[in-house]
């Protein structure tokens, strides 16, 4: 019996991803723009821009480089750009000499940024090619980011805090996306955060989840906010229970800080394939369980004190979520900022804003708490004097052993 040939021969796309694949380990950071621009002129493309988003998430900025087209940020809003960038799919925009493209760059499913590129037409294959193209360029941004500040420098736009590079070196991925659930945070003030952090990680079928709030300003906050997430992830990876990972934290915050500091937290455990979640509460206001787009009740748990504070061992609350359940958590930066009159701005306020953005159609969970991130900063005069915190995940259900199975 002859054994099946199969063809190895390199096709064209193979062979135009596999020569950035090839050179990336040796590339440096400021090779890659031009490479790109050489990359895309070989498919009869022209114009490549490498837009990112800043760290108020407000634009989408132009990457400088040589090849590069340069041009204005985009807003991520009220652009093709934008759309492209919120939906995770292609838009094309005519022009008078052909059509501009823009590609959403997705390192897993974080979103990175777009790439832009006009060509005289733009058929089936060139949109597989350049999406994958796009594709490939966001995870050489994310990995050559670890080695240079040139993309750090492209996404900030006004000076940044000492305690905000702090945080911002702290966090995981903004977004993660698979298809059991959906994820996004947003860290606010961009510029001036110091003591609100999140962490998660997926392990097995398992979701972790923790949202802090450090007391303080400043670097101070900064720092008991890296012990506290440090603690975290050290005790969950020794795969221990909700109410063993609030001890571990609470004895590294009081053995470094004293007795008198302490660390608001919420620490969640989410069984994606079930949808069954198990909450610590520790002085942080109840995460919201949004249903069909409105608020449906809060997650209440039993009172558990302050990491820090030496509190007894806390009771786990456990819930069950329903398939496109969203679970809200949010720090007390987002309802005690004064609003006009001198009011806090309170948790009503939060619950309407919330209500309203469900009513339009859904854009996806990242998307989504964009805007409720900006609707909220406007409706509460458009400044955050206190860190605020807002970080929202989808329980989604199903399975995905398929993903792993060859066509």
């Amino acid at each position: 019996m002859s054994e099946e040939i199969v063809d190895r021969s390199e096709g064209y796309g193979e062979r135009l991803l596999g020569a950035l694949l090839d050179r990336a380990r040796l590339l440096p950071p400021q090779l890659i723009a031009p490479l790109v621009a050489e990359e895309v002129a070989r498919i009869g493309g022209r114009d490549v821009s490498l837009l990112l988003q800043d760290y108020a998430q407000e634009l989408l900025v132009p990457l400088s480089g040589r090849k590069l087209h340069v041009t204005q940020p985009e807003p991520i809003f009220d652009s093709p750009a934008g759309r492209a960038f919120r939906c995770a799919e292609p838009v094309a925009v005519p022009q008078a000499h052909g059509v501009r493209m823009y590609l959403p760059m997705l390192d897993g499913s974080d979103q990175v940024g777009v790439m832009a590129v006009t060509m005289d037409a733009f058929g089936d294959d060139d949109r597989r090619l350049l999406g994958r193209l796009a594709s490939l360029v966001a995870d050489i941004l994310v990995t050559k980011n670890a080695y240079t500040d040139l993309f750090f420098q492209t996404r900030r736009r006004e000076p940044m805090s000492v305690s905000a590079e702090v945080q911002w070196s702290l966090l995981p991925p903004l977004t993660m996306s698979v298809p059991q659930f959906e994820l996004a945070g947003i860290l606010e003030p961009a510029y001036r955060a110091a003591g609100d952090s999140f962490d998660y990680a997926l392990n097995n079928d398992i979701l972790h989840i923790a949202v802090i709030d450090a007391m303080g300003h400043g670097l101070d906050a900064a720092t008991m906010a890296t012990i506290a997430i440090g603690a975290y992830r050290h005790a969950r990876r020794v795969f221990i229970s909700l109410p063993e990972k609030y001890a571990f934290m609470d004895d590294a915050i009081s053995r470094q800080f004293g007795p008198d500091h302490f660390v608001t937290a919420q620490l969640m455990h989410l069984n994606i394939a079930t949808g069954e979640m198990e909450l610590v509460n520790a002085g942080h206001p109840a995460p919201l369980l949004i249903r069909d787009g409105h608020v449906a009740r809060q997650l209440e748990s039993a009172t558990t004190l302050p990491v820090g504070f030496g509190g007894e061992e806390p009771r786990v609350r456990e819930h069950t979520l329903r398939q496109g359940d969203r679970v809200l958590c949010y720090t007390d930066g987002i309802i005690e900022e004064h609003v006009a009159g001198g009011e806090p701005f309170g948790e009503g306020r939060l619950i309407d804003c919330v209500n309203r953005l469900g009513k339009a159609p859904s854009e996806g969970v990242r998307a989504d708490l964009r805007r409720l991130s900006h609707t909220l900063k406007r409706e509460r005069g458009g400044h955050t004097s206190d860190d605020a915190t807002l970080f929202m995940v989808e329980w989604r259900g199903g399975a995905t052993d398929h993903l792993a199975v060859l066509d």
